[in-house]
């Protein structure tokens, strides 16, 4: 069996811009090294939230729920082409109109990312489509507000659903 290479990620600055590029495996380990990657929320007719949990088997916040679509932007790579692999590998979305929301840079103690985050309330239907997802279900705000603070959630996921919140993303129309 053939292995295949690890996959190259762009370096980038805090406004996105490619300053270089390296494996995979050195943007998890420590280095901080500022990295893209994609989130998309996918939302349903009654402002529920699709959620992901992670695989306890997971590196990086082990057994956690999370943003439903999120990956990595490999080298050469648009967000948008990054998108549409990430929502079809994890969620089998094949067709789905994303509005996007917010570009902003998220730091801890094992990573640093530029998250390009997305929205999308059309999509026909989702099932998962990888062993990186131990399940999927959608939330609705209060459940999602009543485990914030008690190691539920990603923090990210946590930052990111206060930015959801402030852009009143849950009652807008499902036309996005």
């Amino acid at each position: 069996m053939v292995q295949e290479p690890e996959e190259r990620v762009p370096l980038v600055d805090d406004e996105g811009n490619i300053t270089g590029n390296t494996l995979r495996s050195e943007v998890h380990n420590g280095s901080r090294l500022l990295h893209p990657v994609v989130h998309m929320h996918i939302l349903n007719n009654n402002s529920q939230l699709l959620l992901q949990k992670r695989p306890r088997s997971k590196f990086i916040q082990p057994g956690k729920w999370d943003t439903a679509v999120g990956g990595h932007i490999s080298f050469g790579e648009s967000p948008a082409e990054a998108l549409k692999k990430e929502a079809f590998e994890e969620m089998g979305l094949k067709s789905f109109a994303a509005r996007f929301l917010r570009l902003y840079k998220w730091e801890s103690d094992v990573e640093a990312e530029l998250v390009y985050m997305f929205a999308t309330f059309d999509f026909h239907q989702y099932h998962i489509h990888t062993d990186e997802i131990e399940e999927a279900r959608f939330w609705s705000i209060n459940e999602i507000e009543s485990g914030m603070g008690k190691d539920l959630f990603t923090p990210n996921f946590e930052h990111e659903f206060s930015i959801l919140k402030n852009l009143d993303v849950f009652s807008t129309s499902p036309v996005i």
